[in-house]
């Protein structure tokens, strides 16, 4: 006897970037396609959780997190990113910021309902829509600047378009949104009543004097923003699945009602860790940017000298770069061989458009460390043009 799968599922596919991995480990090769960053945890941040573990503190927590977190959390949101919001009531910790998307679109919005995306997109943010019975809709913005004009803004709704994801600073492309264009989308939502949901993830890597802008705090965003932020890149802790979601209280609250029920609660002694990170001095956080902004800069050079024009960003930690002069027929092919020819796997431009812009490029990874990444510069010269 055999069952018919979800009609929910039906349409969906397994990101290029968990195929790029498994051909990356079947080769042995050099993975610089997803993002799993190699540098060590922060020893604070190891030893909050060890301590929590040993202290036995592994039962379930409150579903919006334990109260130390949230307490280091709001004190950073201040300090960092200008936000002054009530511990107990605006903010939410779930597992992973993915975790936190999923329970935002779940609670604040109703199958039907359109979500902007801006191309080129994180993947997950297009597939958890989907998952959801929303209607993705997209505004491609052009490479390499990335530039948001409102005039394109308000051409891309559509009469059920509810919703505006903001990805800053941006996975794949490392674009950061300043005021002047977040500007755009705070009357463009208020005009609409448009709910803006925020994924700040990489909030901490930034580079060559970027500013990163929390969207929540410019004019009246806050009222209708979900900013999701969280520890996975900044403390180099991808397994540990924790992030939060922050909010005006009525939408936390929705929020945490299904955060509650998809997850019950983030990992217990893995928040501990989190939270004694969040204690540590203003240098981890400046060392750390330095450091990424030096990896970025080897791969990028790398990238050039190989033929292989990269698009510098401004912040994350991924470079998409231009592979068009190679003459192959998709992005897919092009990464392929290129992992199949020199042992370092991207993922295909694609992977992140719905339409043709994305298929002359391949996202790389720089999140690895130095001996790594020379090692990958050393054998990308070894590309060729499609035969």
């Amino acid at each position: 006897m055999s069952f018919a799968i979800s009609r929910r599922i039906a349409g969906l596919q397994p990101s290029d970037i968990r195929l790029m991995t498994r051909e990356c480990e079947r080769l042995g090769g050099i993975n610089l396609g997803q993002g799993l960053g190699d540098l060590p945890t922060p020893a604070p941040v190891q030893d909050g959780a060890i301590a929590a573990i040993r202290e036995n503190r592994n039962t379930y927590a409150l579903p919006e997190g334990i109260a130390p977190l949230r307490l280091a959390i709001a004190e950073k949101l201040r300090r960092d990113n200008g936000l002054e919001v009530d511990p107990d009531k605006e903010i939410v910790v779930s597992a992973g910021t993915t975790g936190a998307f999923a329970a935002t679109l779940t609670a604040l919005l109703d199958p039907g309902d359109g979500v902007l995306l801006l191309e080129p997109y994180y993947g997950y943010h297009l597939n958890t829509i989907l998952l959801g019975g929303l209607e993705p809709q997209l505004l491609t913005l052009a490479a390499p600047e990335f530039t948001l004009h409102e005039s394109d803004l308000r051409a891309s709704l559509r009469p059920n378009t509810r919703a505006l994801v903001v990805c800053t600073p941006s996975n794949p492309s490392g674009k950061m949104f300043g005021e002047a264009e977040l500007a755009s989308v705070e009357r463009v939502a208020a005009d609409h009543n448009l709910l803006v949901i925020t994924d700040e993830i990489y909030e901490y890597l930034t580079y060559d004097g970027h500013r990163h802008v929390s969207p929540a705090t410019v004019g009246s965003l806050w009222e209708r923003t979900v900013s999701i932020m969280g520890f996975s890149k900044t403390f180099s802790i991808t397994g540990w699945r924790l992030g939060y979601a922050v909010a005006a209280e009525p939408l936390a609250r929705a929020i945490n009602l299904v955060n509650d029920l998809l997850y019950v609660c983030a990992p217990t002694p893995l928040q501990y860790g989190a939270a004694a990170g969040l204690q540590a001095p203003p240098e981890l956080l400046r060392e750390l940017q330095a450091e990424y902004q030096r990896k970025r800069d080897i791969l990028c050079e790398g990238l050039a000298a190989a033929g292989l024009a990269p698009i510098v960003p401004q912040g994350a930690y991924y470079v998409l770069a231009d592979i068009a002069r190679f003459g192959y027929p998709t992005a897919k092919a092009a990464a392929l061989a290129l992992l199949e020819q020199t042992g370092v796997a991207g993922v295909p431009g694609s992977a992140f458009y719905q339409g043709t812009a994305g298929e002359h490029l391949i996202r790389f990874c720089f999140a690895k460390d130095d001996s790594t990444l020379r090692e990958a510069v050393r054998r990308l010269p070894r590309f060729r043009p499609a035969g």
